[in-house]
């Protein structure tokens, strides 16, 4: 009899952690991979309002890239996701590098760069369309000042509309970067760098040869996230400027949620969302993949 409980508790030792998960693994199996599935079938389909499953190959990927509106959105998002990955990047680590000097207030300074990241893109969307708003912010603002000939419209001017979504965005994201960063530069051996300092190593040798190397997975990651970040910005977009003026800010998200539920054109939706996913896949799969073998070979 003992020995018959004794295995029973040991089965359920063993098996009730994945008896536990099972339900959170069944939701994301279905909700998640699932719909990703049920989405790559209806880009096969003539689905317009409604999903139907009349399958017509390739027809709404061939439709997808002969649409203007998608050539513009991809335009639109190669502008915007170089200068959001480089500009968050470039000023994540600056605004690390001066953390690290240990300077007074530190712990002061560090949650106000982190604040941005914990609002929602809607709220930060809605609040720079706000201070951009030549009627109601800034321009208006230096105008009641005296400053009657300061203009800055770029929010309304479908030439640098898309550049307001770059500034908003990293706004959000830069503190999240240079805490990453921060992060990596603790994690550095300090007797590399005092010894490089003994060698007569300046500060900007310091960083340049030694320190910023050895801060490549930092770098890697944050290309990452900020990439997959930037492939699926739609909230940010619609809250600040709607995707307009016209179509200047239009980006694969915002051109996926149009076709798909307010032009009727699902199937052509549901190609634009594949080709978003396959996008970001060809970003994370290498990155996971060589964190995996890195790891292995550790």
């Amino acid at each position: 009899m003992t020995h018959t409980t004794d295995d029973w508790r040991g089965w359920v030792r063993h098996h009730l952690p994945k008896l536990v998960l099972s339900p959170s693994f069944a939701v994301t199996l279905f909700f998640v991979y699932g719909f990703i599935l049920y989405t790559g079938l209806l880009s096969l389909t003539s689905s317009r309002m409604m999903p139907n499953f009349n399958l017509i190959g390739f027809e709404n990927y061939s439709k997808l890239w002969q649409t203007l509106n998608w050539q513009v959105a991809l335009n639109n998002l190669a502008i915007f996701g170089t200068l959001y990955i480089v500009i968050c990047g470039l000023l994540g680590m600056f605004l690390a590098i001066l953390l690290d000097q240990k300077i007074r207030g530190e712990g002061f300074l560090r949650p106000i760069y982190l604040y941005p990241m914990a609002l929602s893109f809607i709220v930060t969307g809605t609040a720079w369309k706000w201070f951009l708003n030549p009627g109601l912010g800034l321009e208006k603002t230096m105008h009641e000042w005296g400053w009657t000939s300061f203009k800055f419209d770029w929010l309304i001017n479908s030439d640098m509309a898309i550049y307001t979504v770059v500034i908003a965005a990293v706004w959000q994201s830069s503190g999240f970067v240079m805490a990453m960063f921060l992060a990596g530069l603790r994690g550095i051996d300090s007797e590399q760098v005092k010894a490089a300092q003994l060698d007569g190593a300046s500060a900007v040798q310091t960083y340049w040869r030694i320190i910023i190397p050895q801060l490549r997975p930092v770098f890697l990651s944050a290309f990452v996230v900020l990439a997959h970040m930037a492939i699926k910005s739609y909230d940010l977009v619609v809250a600040l400027t709607g995707g307009g003026p016209g179509n200047a800010t239009e980006v694969p998200a915002t051109f996926m949620y149009s076709y798909t539920f307010t032009r009727n054109q699902m199937g052509v939706g549901a190609a634009s969302a594949m080709i978003m996913l396959m996008t970001i896949a060809a970003i994370i799969v290498p990155y996971l993949y060589a964190e995996t073998r890195e790891q292995r070979h550790d």
